[in-house]
């Protein structure tokens, strides 16, 4: 509960992740992976009306450090009310040990995953949203501080990459809260964590 009596804000994380786990590189050039782009190449206009639907229920965003980086590029050049114009205006928490200073409007950077997510968890407002950012997603999964997970699963292995379960021998359980299968054999599941 925050200090007016009501619930904690929802942290949700959402990810395009493929069937062997990897979350590394969906759109393109953000790393070197010889598969970039394996997202994009998908035409799932269902899973764009949900990307847009799950922005237009929370307030603000949750960012690592190499997300925001990447969305510091290419949001405050787009424009359009479904979309961009949200991302731009609403706040934007980075956590990072490392980013000196945020240029990008209204954002906000935290130093420490345990003591100022939680804190932000905790404080007036409503729900946040995580895109990407799997290296802060694995340090959220650890300190019990995501609430929901969203994962759009598309139907192909990429055989190495950056993926957002490690074998760090940590259990964690999960409620499937919906599903849906959508163009081209992509499914959403959303999950609440059993805790």
């Amino acid at each position: 509960m925050n200090h007016f009596g009501n619930q904690l804000r929802k942290i949700i994380v959402t990810e395009f992740i493929t069937l062997d786990g990897v979350v590394e590189a969906p759109g393109g050039d953000e790393t070197p992976h010889p598969h970039g782009g394996w997202q994009i190449s998908y035409k799932c206009p269902e899973g764009g009306k949900y990307k847009v639907e799950e922005l237009s229920k929370v307030s603000a965003l949750l960012l690592g450090r190499t997300t925001y980086e990447t969305f510091s590029e290419y949001w405050p050049k787009q424009k359009g009310e479904a979309f961009a114009d949200p991302i731009n205006k609403m706040p934007k928490y980075i956590v990072s040990t490392t980013l000196k200073k945020a240029e990008w409007n209204n954002c906000h950077i935290l130093r420490d995953v345990a003591k100022e997510v939680a804190a932000l968890r905790e404080s007036d407002g409503g729900d946040i949203l995580v895109y990407g950012s799997a290296t802060l997603v694995k340090s959220l999964l650890h300190h019990d501080l995501i609430d929901e997970l969203h994962l759009m699963i598309y139907p192909l292995t990429l055989g190495g990459g950056l993926r957002l379960f490690d074998d760090n021998l940590e259990l964690k359980k999960f409620e499937l809260k919906n599903s849906r299968l959508i163009e081209e054999g992509v499914h959403i599941l959303e999950f609440k964590p059993i805790r």
